[in-house]
């Protein structure tokens, strides 16, 4: 009896395994995927131009006088403030134009003395009838010329002595002075030679130049904030980044644009000023900067690795409840917080396959693994790109 009922029993144990085995052998054979549902969140667009710092001020150093360069009074290359002494022309031939200047005042001093007493004899005599009222204007006259010659030579005097002052050609700014470009006893051209040059360093601007449709973007979201394009975009934050990769980015604000677009290149030039108190940006650097491109909006972010080329268009695989594979087309945006902005295409509620698509294929099955994507990818992933 106990036989009869092992047998059937037996039989539907094997029929179970015969059935499952080949499912579980199946499911043993999908492909493994690594899935997460995109990241959303509040994001600002930021694009990314190259650009060249420049000095806030910049001087070329020129003598007011001519004359023969005396003395140099700074190492080329060092850090100057505004008045200090950089050169000095030969002063002699100054000092002594004053002097004839100042002998000539003396003169015209002693002239106007004696035209006041001639004119004051000649004017109580003509009250008494002794001399004629014509000789009374002749002497005014004279007086009038005393006078004006003491003004001349006064004039004559203050050039003379102004001339002398210029002798010494001071810094008239503050910053980094290059290499002297003229030795002394050489003859310096008034207002012609170029002695050196003096450039700023704290602050320092950014030039660099944007295309017009960013430009538009850009001049609408300043509309927004209540602010001119032209006037800072109301001092929007922007970051720059050197080629020296232990730099972090430097920030500044925008605080310029031109007022009209390049005719040839359909581009406008915007500039940024940078704080730069330990003089690490120079004039003429090259650099990399990050401007806020929208105001904030709900953006859909994957990852890079998520996204793949379908001939002309770029695709995510999408992974149903049932593991099946599908794409679908996206139009991408900027990279932000380490991650890719989906433009359209996603709702972000899918969820993709962010490590893996080499394995997967439209139409097939995958065995999904869930991940979390953070909110925010790891810097060295944001740096890459």
């Amino acid at each position: 009896m106990l036989r009869k009922w092992l047998l059937p029993a037996i039989a539907g144990i094997s029929i179970s395994l015969f059935i499952s085995a080949p499912a579980a052998a199946q499911d043993a054979q999908l492909p493994t995927v690594t899935v997460a549902k995109p990241v959303v969140r509040d994001v600002i667009d930021a694009d990314e131009f190259i650009g060249r710092f420049a000095a806030v001020d910049e001087v070329s150093v020129r003598s007011r006088v001519g004359g023969y360069l005396d003395q140099v009074f700074f190492t080329d290359g060092a850090l100057v403030k505004k008045g200090d002494k950089l050169f000095v022309i030969d002063q002699r031939p100054f000092r002594l134009a004053l002097s004839q200047a100042e002998a000539s005042l003396a003169s015209a001093q002693s002239t106007l003395s004696f035209a006041e007493a001639q004119f004051k004899r000649t004017e109580s005599l003509t009250g008494t009838g002794t001399l004629s009222i014509s000789k009374l204007d002749d002497d005014r006259r004279a007086l009038l010329a005393a006078q004006a010659n003491i003004r001349g030579a006064e004039a004559a005097v203050d050039r003379a002595r102004l001339d002398l002052e210029y002798t010494t050609i001071t810094a008239p700014l503050s910053g980094r002075v290059d290499r002297r470009w003229i030795s002394p006893g050489n003859l310096v051209q008034a207002d012609e030679t170029v002695l050196t040059t003096i450039v700023s360093l704290d602050p320092i601007d950014f030039y660099f130049d944007v295309d017009e449709r960013r430009l538009l973007s850009y001049a609408r979201t300043a509309r927004e904030r209540g602010s001119a394009l032209q006037e800072g975009a109301g001092a929007l934050s922007v970051l720059v980044t050197i080629a020296d990769a232990n730099e972090p980015p430097f920030e500044g604000k925008l605080d310029f644009s031109e007022n009209r677009v390049d005719n040839q290149t359909g581009t406008m030039r915007l500039r940024a000023r940078f704080e730069n108190p330990n003089f690490i940006l120079q004039p003429g650097l090259f650099g990399r900067v990050e401007v806020e491109g929208s105001n904030t909006y709900q953006a859909i972010l994957v990852p890079d690795e998520a996204i793949a080329a379908d001939q002309n268009e770029r695709v995510v695989y999408v992974v149903a409840d049932d593991g099946s594979v599908a794409t679908k087309p996206v139009r991408l945006g900027p990279r932000l917080h380490g991650y890719r902005v989906i433009r359209s295409g996603m709702t972000g509620d899918e969820t993709i396959i962010v490590n893996g698509i080499m394995r997967a294929r439209p139409g097939v099955k995958v065995k999904p693994e869930l991940v979390v994507l953070p909110q925010e990818a790891a810097h060295a992933a944001e740096n890459a790109q």
